[in-house]
């Protein structure tokens, strides 16, 4: 196998569960359930036996703690067979891109030929913790042999102890959520209200489109009867939206409502990665090529999800491209409010020099997070599968991504058509 930054990455599979927002249709599958159908479905779609596969690289972010290996877990509860090499990632909303990148760059040294790169979230099932104090008494407990010691452990609970913390929404090194953050980004850059639920509209029309003409069907591997997304809602209008009272800031001044922000949401995605050499030997077509990727981190204070506008101009830098090149652009859409800074950010120049406009027509032509929802571990690979997807369709050349993640982190990638 020829090895090196030459050898072209090639996407010749891919498929996702329906997304569904949390404690509904999807409630009572864990998050192995999710990521082992997925992955099933991928091999199914590939027609490859499951023997292939060399690698797997899985990413989930609310993990579970009985399951510190999720990936070689995924292996045993999937067709995938022992022999496979897995490994867990955690990156938050980026985990997906993460995930495919590792996975790219284990083809192209050579330690893989064949892989699957995907992400899963239950938020339907995430992992409950006792409160610090009742935790310390437990394991305090558990190495005591004394029946004497464990009682008078005990006598030290009380009830307000036994009452859960489920897994914390605040940034760790901020307090903030990242919805509070965002209304900080959405009042720095001047966003109104009026084009943040613009965003959300338009989301969720071209999603219910994309679902009714099959595109959107077409990644799904069907999950106990649902076929579809089904977070998307048809019906939703301007005056609907403008109805909704800001969530994250309820002073006169707050922007951001539910309707403008993605939802928790169960789900996972899977795509499956080769070299151009061993497809074309399997008579496989790839559906896209891995051009380049770029990761950036900035400092919390500049705004937690403003990191695409140092990821995205990098990224066409370093590969001599330029904005107006791609043919598509998927967009993560953690809030309309932040696509539409880190657009502003795009067409003005911020910490990089500014690389122009995105065409409207061209962004999210199948809606994105808002209305299709976004299982943190899992958004990042669904977007990968949907942008290379519809590439094919259209017989683009190029295909931008962008996605912002929490600790104010960003992904960027290109895929290519030659």
């Amino acid at each position: 196998m020829k090895i090196g930054k030459g050898l072209q990455v090639a996407i010749i599979s891919g498929a996702r569960t329906p997304f569904a927002k949390a404690g509904t249709s999807l409630r009572g599958r864990s998050a192995l359930d999710l990521a082992a159908h997925a992955v099933n479905g991928t091999l199914e779609m590939s027609g490859l036996e499951p023997e292939s596969v060399n690698e797997l690289q899985f990413g989930i972010v609310v993990v579970t703690p009985r399951i510190p290996q999720f990936s070689r877990e995924v292996c045993f509860a999937s067709r995938l067979p022992g022999s496979v090499r897995a490994l867990t990632l955690v990156d938050n909303c980026i985990t997906g891109i993460s995930a495919v990148s590792a996975l790219s760059d284990s083809i192209r040294a050579g330690r893989a030929e064949l892989g699957i790169a995907g992400g899963v979230e239950s938020m339907s099932n995430p992992a409950i913790l006792f409160r610090e104090k009742a935790s310390r008494i437990f394991v305090d407990m558990a190495n005591t042999r004394s029946l004497r010691q464990r009682l008078a452990l005990a006598a030290g609970l009380r009830p307000k102890d036994f009452v859960p913390e489920p897994p914390a929404i605040a940034e760790p090194s901020t307090g903030l959520s990242m919805g509070e953050h965002c209304e900080l980004m959405v009042k720095e850059w001047g966003i109104s209200r009026q084009i943040q639920d613009q965003i959300a509209l338009r989301s969720h029309q071209r999603a219910h489109a994309a679902t009714l003409d099959g595109r959107l069907r077409a990644e799904i591997h069907p999950l106990d009867g649902v076929d579809h997304d089904t977070l998307i809602r048809p019906d939703t209008t301007l005056d609907r939206l403008a109805a909704l009272k800001p969530i994250f800031d309820r002073s006169p001044s707050g922007t951001i409502t539910a309707g403008s922000s993605s939802p928790l949401t169960d789900g996972a995605a899977a795509v499956m990665l080769t070299t151009k050499a061993w497809a074309e030997r399997e008579g496989l077509i790839p559906m896209a090529f891995i051009r380049d990727v770029e990761f950036a981190a900035i400092d919390p204070k500049d705004g937690l999800l403003m990191a695409p506008a140092v990821a995205v101009p990098r990224l066409l830098k370093r590969n001599k491209l330029k904005l107006e090149q791609m043919d598509l652009v998927e967009m993560h859409e953690a809030f309309a409010g932040q696509v539409a800074c880190n657009l502003k950010a795009w067409a003005a120049g911020w910490k990089e020099p500014a690389i122009g406009e995105v065409d409207t027509e061209i962004l999210n032509p199948m809606g994105s997070s808002i209305a299709v929802g976004h299982p943190f571990g899992a958004t990042g690979i669904r977007i990968v599968l949907t942008l290379a997807n519809e590439l094919k369709r259209r017989n683009g050349r190029y295909g931008l991504i962008s996605v912002c993640g929490a600790g104010a982190t960003a992904a960027a990638m290109i895929l290519e058509r030659a």
